[in-house]
């Protein structure tokens, strides 16, 4: 691999790689179906393979890569179109359960949902991406669950893999600030809370769409 830089200090080395790495995926050096040859990256960098395997892990985490069993691990590869067609699904999945949320909103399921919340805020403060994006997205998986419809769930279980590997919940590329996204995701749960179904509603479905919402009128 060439154009990944000067070594690296020994300090907190994993880190380092990662954004090394992270870097070059954002910027276009490294290019979707590129191979991250751990031994080659660990060379360029003149560090041992160890804090490389550990880097490309939390980049397959956070949806920058992908890992194939026995042949390595590979910048991630995302279809607009397929995006753009899960996005849709997802719009009136959460409009749907929002509205049935909001209509019998109950005390275990708010505080699930703001779990998720907690979750975000201190995932954003820590700088985890990965973990925000689990965070995020098991806030919708709760907001299906607490719908009561059971194949709403079960909608969501099927689609969750795409989503995330789409990068349609909680994008990794995403470069605005995670906390006011962590933010964001609080006046979503103050809107369930609020029991008022019709902006429930609205709300998630604009959120979902990825604008119009709570967020963009602040």
């Amino acid at each position: 691999m060439t154009g990944i830089g000067e070594p690296l200090t020994r300090v907190l080395l994993s880190d380092q790689v990662y954004s090394r790495v992270r870097g070059l995926i954002v910027s276009g050096g490294l290019k979707a179906g590129d191979r991250l040859v751990e031994a080659e990256i660990a060379r360029d960098l003149g560090v041992s393979q160890a804090p490389v395997r550990e880097a490309v892990k939390r980049l397959v985490h956070e949806g920058l890569a992908d890992h194939v069993p026995r042949r390595g691990s590979f910048v991630a590869d995302v279809s607009s179109q397929d995006a753009d067609a899960a996005r849709a699904v997802r719009v009136i999945i959460e409009e749907f359960a929002a509205r049935a949320v909001a209509e019998h909103p109950s005390a275990e399921s708010l505080e699930a949902l703001g779990a998720q919340v907690r979750a975000m805020r201190e995932a954003a403060a820590a700088g985890d991406v990965g973990t925000f994006r689990d965070a995020d997205i098991g806030f919708h998986r709760v907001l299906c669950e607490a719908s009561g419809n059971p194949f709403l769930s079960r909608i969501w279980s099927l689609m969750e893999p795409s989503l995330r590997a789409l990068r349609v919940v909680s994008d990794p590329l995403f470069t605005g600030d995670w906390r006011e996204m962590a933010d964001h995701h609080g006046a979503l749960l103050a809107v369930l809370e609020s029991a008022d179904p019709d902006r429930a509603a609205a709300e998630f479905a604009a959120h979902a769409r990825g604008g119009d919402g709570i967020l963009d009128r602040r």
